[in-house]
């Protein structure tokens, strides 16, 4: 009766993983218009379809080669492969070849002195535990969660590596265009000034309209430098990220970068199964649940088989030239006096489990607003750059005219000076504006799972 108790508490410890029903990701998404259930989803994409610029795909597939950070998470997955593999052959018998021998001798009772006894043994020696209450098989599924989450691990770093060398490398494009504005500004600015001195030297300037438009050009110049030194630092932490010694990044340019021009996250449930930090937390949860049923088993009695099976010449008596020795035998261990320390060990491992369910939820939470903070960003420098398209068409018009009316009327260099200053700072913001919607593609791109992985 009470094997039959035992058995019937301890069914639990044999079902497995299922996904707690209070996590919902239904309400994850908001923008009805990038929700789609149909297959044209940026996370469908391969990041190849994604980055299709030809020297973006060299260097990501560099990256994927040769960088050390997802080398040793390639690592970390073979070692769970063998834990697995491991925890699957602790299910065999144990077979052991255990030899000994010896050697004595003695004298009897009329102090004669005998010659040497030699003794051996040559057995083979198995031990088998049987699983009755599951703590094996409980572990083996362990063993398999953590490899899920190795995989899941090499995955994420996948991911953050393609989406850090597309941000260095549209960032650097960014950079290009920026460097590019200012030294044509600097040319403007530079004849700007000797227009100026001409218009002095002919009494319809001062020297004060001269060198404030001097100190607007070396500003223009000391801007050149600094973006140069960006560059120069960007193009370094690439090198770094592709494991290659500091040289120049070759790149395109950004008026030839495109992208999809509608995008589409997927169900906001796919999350749930392409996010590989959101599957890592979840499998983190089944280990944890499969640990506290492991320490539910070792509550119960445990079963083990063992057996020899050899040669021998010591039966007892020395014996020669030898004969046959098999063996056979079983225990059942229960425990008693160490309940209480399994009792805390299952206690301890479900507060273990509950956080690790909490982190699962939080995990979902954190995909959601990473997802939603995309699609704004997208949004919001969509709508950015088409206006400062229109900026940057009204301040040129502004400057071609302050400069013609600086020539022929009593216009001030301070009218020409201003509408070149925002000239400059609309196209520089215009080019931070494209690069801020390409940042969010890619965001995207991270923030649904990455995609579809060659």
């Amino acid at each position: 009766m009470a094997a039959a108790a035992a058995m019937v508490c301890s069914c639990g410890i044999y079902k497995k993983y299922e996904r707690p029903e209070s996590v919902q990701a239904d309400s994850l998404l908001f923008g009805e218009e990038y929700v789609t259930s149909d297959t044209v989803s940026i996370a469908d994409m391969g990041w190849k379809e994604l980055f299709t610029d030809p020297l973006l795909q060299g260097l990501i597939g560099k990256a994927l080669e040769n960088n050390t950070d997802l080398r040793a998470a390639r690592l970390h997955v073979e070692e769970a492969e063998i834990a697995l593999n491991t925890a699957r052959l602790s299910y065999l018998p144990n077979f052991n070849f255990a030899p000994d021998g010896g050697v004595s001798s003695f004298n009897n009772y009329n102090g004669v002195q005998s010659g040497p006894s030699w003794t051996y043994t040559v057995p083979v020696v198995a031990s088998w535990e049987i699983d009755i209450f599951g703590r094996k098989t409980n572990e083996k599924r362990q063993s398999k969660a953590a490899l899920e989450m190795s995989r899941d691990y090499e995955q994420a770093a996948v991911t953050g590596l393609i989406a850090s060398v597309a941000s260095q490398y549209y960032t650097l494009v960014m950079l290009d265009e920026q460097l590019r504005i200012a030294v044509s500004t600097a040319d403007k600015f530079s004849q700007s000034v000797d227009v100026l001195k001409a218009m002095k030297d002919a009494g319809m300037a001062n020297e004060v309209a001269v060198a404030q438009m001097e100190g607007a050009y070396y500003q223009v110049c000391a801007a050149q430098q600094t973006i140069s030194q960006t560059i120069s630092q960007i193009e370094n932490s690439l090198c770094t990220v592709l494991c290659e010694t500091p040289h120049r990044i070759e790149r395109g340019t950004l008026d030839g970068m495109s992208f999809p021009e509608t995008l589409r996250t997927g169900l906001p449930v796919q999350l749930l199964s392409r996010r590989p930090d959101v599957r890592a937390a979840e499998n983190s949860l089944a280990s944890a649940y499969y640990a506290v049923n492991a320490s539910r088993a070792a509550m119960y009695p445990s079963l083990s088989l063992g057996g020899t099976i050899g040669w021998t010449n010591n039966a007892g008596v020395p014996v020669s030239p030898g004969g046959l020795i098999m063996a056979a035998t079983g225990s059942l261990l229960q425990p008693i006096f160490n309940a209480r320390a399994n009792v805390a060990k299952v206690k301890i491992m479900k507060s273990q489990q509950e956080e690790a369910c909490l982190n699962f939820q939080q995990a979902i939470l954190n995909a959601g607003a990473e997802v939603n903070n995309a699609l704004t960003q997208y949004q919001a420098s969509q709508a950015r750059a088409g206006l400062r398209e229109q900026q940057i068409s009204s301040l040129s018009k502004a400057v071609e005219k302050t400069e013609l009316l600086m020539r022929y009327t009593p216009t001030t260099y301070l009218d020409v000076l201003t509408a070149q200053q925002s000239l400059l700072s609309a196209q520089t913001d215009l080019a931070q504006d494209r690069y801020d919607m390409i940042a969010s593609v890619i965001s995207l791109y991270r923030a649904l799972g990455g995609g579809q992985q060659e």
